[in-house]
C-alpha cells in the first residue's frame, strides 16, 4: 500500500489531475448521453442496475432483463457495459490521484489523511464486481441465480458509498487546503 500512496504523491500534478478528469468526465458523457439512454429505451421509467444506488431485489432484476427483450439485453452487453468497464479504472485514478493532490496543499507530507486516496479504488473495484455480475445476469438470463442479483445489487451499494465518501473526502480536502492557503495569506 505505501508503494502505491508514494507514487500517487509523486504522480499528483495539477495537470495530470486536470488532463485524467477531462478524459473520465468524457467516458462518462459517453454513457450519460449514449450508452445508459439507449438501454433505457428498452425499458423507460425503469432504473437499470448500475443507477440503482440502494441495491435491488431479485425480482426487480429479473424484472428489468424481461422488459430489456433481447435488443436491450444485447445493447446493454455491448454498448453500456464495454463503456462501463473503462470508466471505474479511469474514475478511480483520477480521483485518487486529486485527493492526493487536494491534500498536498492541506496537509503535512507524512499526513495519515493520504491513506484515504485508496478509497476511490475500492469503490471501482467494487464497480468492476458490479459489472461482472450485470454479465453474468445477462449471459444467464432467463435461470438468473438469485445470488448473482444478491452479491450485483451488493456491489452496487457499496461502489455509491465508496464514490460518495470519496468525493465527502475530497470536499474535506479542499476545504482544508483554502484554509491552510487562507492562513498562509494572512501571514
Amino acid at each position: 500500500m505505501q508503494k502505491l500512496l508514494n507514487l500517487l504523491r509523486v504522480s499528483a500534478s495539477g495537470k495530470l489531475v486536470l488532463l485524467l478528469w477531462v478524459v473520465t468526465m468524457a467516458t462518462f458523457s459517453v454513457m450519460w448521453f449514449l450508452s445508459l439512454p439507449a438501454v433505457e429505451h428498452f425499458v423507460p421509467g425503469k432504473v437499470l442496475f448500475d443507477l440503482s444506488f440502494t441495491g435491488y431485489s431479485y425480482e426487480y432484476a429479473v424484472s428489468l432483463l424481461d422488459e430489456l427483450g433481447v435488443q436491450g439485453r444485447d445493447v446493454y452487453l455491448y454498448l453500456q457495459l464495454p463503456v462501463d468497464f473503462i470508466f471505474p479504472g479511469l474514475l478511480a485514478i483520477s480521483s485518487a490521484l486529486l485527493l492526493t493532490w487536494v491534500f498536498s496543499k492541506g496537509y503535512a507530507p507524512n499526513s495519515r489523511v493520504f491513506y484515504f486516496a485508496i478509497v476511490p479504488f475500492l469503490g471501482g473495484l467494487f464497480d468492476y464486481l458490479e459489472n461482472i455480475s450485470i454479465l453474468q445476469m445477462i449471459y444467464a438470463y432467463p435461470n438468473i441465480p438469485q445470488q448473482f442479483v444478491n452479491a450485483s445489487s451488493a456491489f452496487t451499494q457499496l461502489k455509491t458509498w465508496l464514490t460518495v465518501l470519496a468525493f465527502l473526502l475530497l470536499l474535506v480536502g479542499v476545504f482544508r487546503a483554502i484554509r491552510n492557503y487562507s492562513a498562509i495569506t494572512r501571514n
